[in-house]
C-alpha cells in the first residue's frame, strides 16, 4: 500500500508540473517543468521475500532551453538569443546594494510613469550607465554597478554645430566690382558693409560682396545664430575674396570688424574645383583637407574671436566644409547647406540595439545612448532557483554568476523588437496528461488490491 501511495504522490507532482506548463503556454520566456521518476528500494531483510519501496518524483525546470524568438511590435520588447539573463530588481527609485537582484528572460519591457523600463511583472531592468564620452564601465562580478534604466530623467538634448557643408557654384565670368580695388581684408570690408547695412548706415562703408551664403549655427545651449560666407570676385583669375561673419554682428566680438570671424581668398583650379592649396588665409589648407575650422571662444574670453559676453556661451569649433564649392559659367547659386547641429529636443521614443544599448530618441533627431543592458550568465542555468514573476534567484548548483555585455564572451545577443516564446509544447503536455492519469489510476489499483488482500486475510479467521 505504501508503494501505491508513493505512486499517487509522484504522479500528483507530475500532474502539477504539467498543469503549470499548460497554464504558462503563452507566458513570455517561460521554461517548461519536467518531472522525472526515481525508484525507491527498501532493505530486503528476509530472503525470498520482496519488500516494495515505491517511487519518488523529481521535478526540475529546463531553464537553459532556448525559446523561439518571435517578432514584437514594441521597440522596448527585447529577447535574448543565447545564454544570459536580464538583471532586474523590485524597485527603481532608492535602490541600494542590499536590495535583491533577480534574473529573468522575460523581456516584455515598457516605460512606466516614472520613466523606468519595467516588464510585465513590474520588475525594473538594470544596465550599466553610458558616460558622457560614450564609454561603459562593465563590472563582471558586481551587479550593484548596474542601475535601473530610466529614459525620462534626461532633460533636453542639444547638439552644438560642429560641421557645416556648403554646396554652391560661383559665376566664373562675374564682373569685377569697383569696390574690389579698395577691398581691405585686414579691415574685414565685407563684414563692415553687412554691419552698416544692418544698422541702417547710409551710405554703408566697406565693400559690398558679389554673393552671400547664409548658414545656421546652433550654440551649446540650443540657440540658433546666422553666419554668412560672403565672396567678392578678385582681380586675379580663379580667385575670390571671402569673409565669414555673424549676423547680427553683436553675436561675436574680437574680429577685425564687428561680427567678423575669418577671412582669406578662395582659389579654384582651371576646371572650376575648389583649390585649398592656393587659397589663402582661413581657407588655405596645405595638408590637402577641405574643411577649415573656425573656433569661437567662450563668452568670457578676452582674446581672439569669441561669443559675445552677454550670450554666456562656451567655446565652439566649427568645420566649414567648402569642398563642393565650384566656379562655373553660370550665375551664382547656393545649392544646399547642411549642418549637424540641433536645437533643444525632448524624448519621443526609446530604442534598443543588438549590443544592448538603450537609446533615447529626441524630437530634434538626436539619439543619445543611456545605458547598456548587462546579461548575467551561469555555468549551470538549470541550477537556478525559480521565483515568482518568471524570475530566478542565484543558487549554489548554478555556479558563479558573471555579468557580460551582450554578444561577448559567450553571452547571448539582444534581439530588438522581439520576445522569447514559452518552451511549452502542448502536444507533449497533453500526452503527458494521459500517461500521468493512467499511472495515477494504476497506483490507485495497487491500494484497492492490497485492501482486498487484507480483507481476505482478516476473513481467514472465520
Amino acid at each position: 500500500m505504501l508503494a501505491g501511495v508513493s505512486g499517487l504522490v509522484a504522479n500528483a507532482s507530475a500532474l502539477a508540473a504539467i498543469s503549470d506548463n499548460i497554464a504558462n503556454v503563452n507566458t513570455v520566456a517561460y521554461k517548461r517543468n519536467q518531472t522525472n521518476f526515481s525508484s525507491v528500494v527498501t532493505a530486503q531483510a528476509v530472503p525470498g521475500h520482496y519488500s516494495a519501496g515505491g517511487v519518488q518524483a523529481i521535478t526540475r525546470q529546463l531553464v537553459s532551453q532556448q525559446g523561439l524568438i518571435q517578432t514584437a511590435n514594441s521597440a522596448t520588447d527585447i529577447a535574448i538569443n543565447g545564454d544570459g539573463f536580464f538583471v532586474v530588481t523590485n524597485k527603481g527609485l532608492g535602490l541600494t546594494n542590499a536590495d535583491q537582484r533577480m534574473f529573468t528572460r522575460s523581456g516584455s519591457f515598457t516605460v512606466d510613469a516614472n520613466g523606468y523600463l519595467v516588464n510585465d511583472a513590474n520588475l525594473y531592468l538594470q544596465g550599466w550607465p553610458v558616460a558622457d564620452d560614450g564609454t561603459v564601465n562593465v563590472d563582471p562580478s558586481d551587479l550593484t554597478s548596474m542601475q535601473p534604466i530610466n529614459v525620462k530623467s534626461l532633460g533636453t538634448a542639444v547638439a552644438p554645430t560642429s560641421l557645416v557643408q556648403l554646396n554652391a557654384s560661383l559665376f566664373k565670368n562675374q564682373a569685377i566690382s569697383a569696390g574690389e580695388a579698395a577691398y581691405d581684408p585686414a579691415a574685414a570690408s565685407m563684414a563692415k558693409y553687412a554691419d552698416d547695412k544692418a544698422n541702417n548706415v547710409s551710405p554703408p562703408g566697406g565693400t559690398k560682396p558679389d554673393f552671400t551664403m547664409e548658414m545656421s549655427v546652433t550654440d551649446s545651449s540650443g540657440g540658433t545664430h546666422k553666419v554668412t560666407l560672403a565672396v567678392l570676385k578678385g582681380a586675379n583669375p580663379n580667385e575670390w575674396h571671402a569673409e565669414v561673419y555673424a549676423v547680427p554682428a553683436t553675436d561675436v566680438t574680437g574680429g577685425a570688424a564687428p561680427g567678423q570671424i575669418a577671412s582669406g581668398d578662395i582659389a579654384f583650379t582651371a576646371e572650376g574645383d575648389f583649390d585649398p592649396v592656393n587659397s589663402t588665409g582661413f581657407f588655405q589648407d596645405l595638408t590637402g583637407g577641405m574643411a577649415p575650422t573656425f573656433t569661437l571662444g567662450d563668452s568670457t574670453a578676452t582674446t581672439g574671436v569669441h561669443w559675445a559676453s552677454a550670450l554666456g556661451l562656451g567655446q565652439q569649433a566649427i568645420k566649414l566644409d567648402i569642398s563642393k564649392l565650384s566656379q562655373v559659367v553660370a550665375p551664382n547659386q547656393l545649392k544646399s547647406v547642411n549642418s549637424d547641429g540641433a536645437g533643444v529636443g525632448n524624448v519621443i521614443a526609446v530604442q534598443v540595439d543588438s549590443e544592448g544599448f538603450v537609446s533615447a530618441i529626441f524630437d530634434n533627431k538626436q539619439v543619445r545612448k543611456i545605458a547598456q543592458i548587462g546579461l548575467a550568465t551561469f555555468p549551470n542555468p538549470d541550477g537556478l532557483k525559480p521565483s515568482s514573476g518568471n524570475t530566478y534567484a542565484s543558487a549554489i548548483p548554478a555556479g558563479v554568476m558573471v555579468a557580460k555585455a551582450p554578444g561577448t564572451a559567450g553571452s547571448g545577443v539582444i534581439s530588438p523588437s522581439s520576445l522569447e516564446a514559452s518552451t511549452v509544447d502542448l502536444s507533449q503536455e497533453f500526452t503527458g496528461l494521459i500517461t500521468t492519469q493512467k499511472a495515477y489510476s494504476a497506483s490507485s489499483k495497487i491500494i484497492t488490491t492490497a485492501d482486498q488482500m487484507l480483507d481476505e486475510l482478516i476473513q481467514m479467521k472465520r
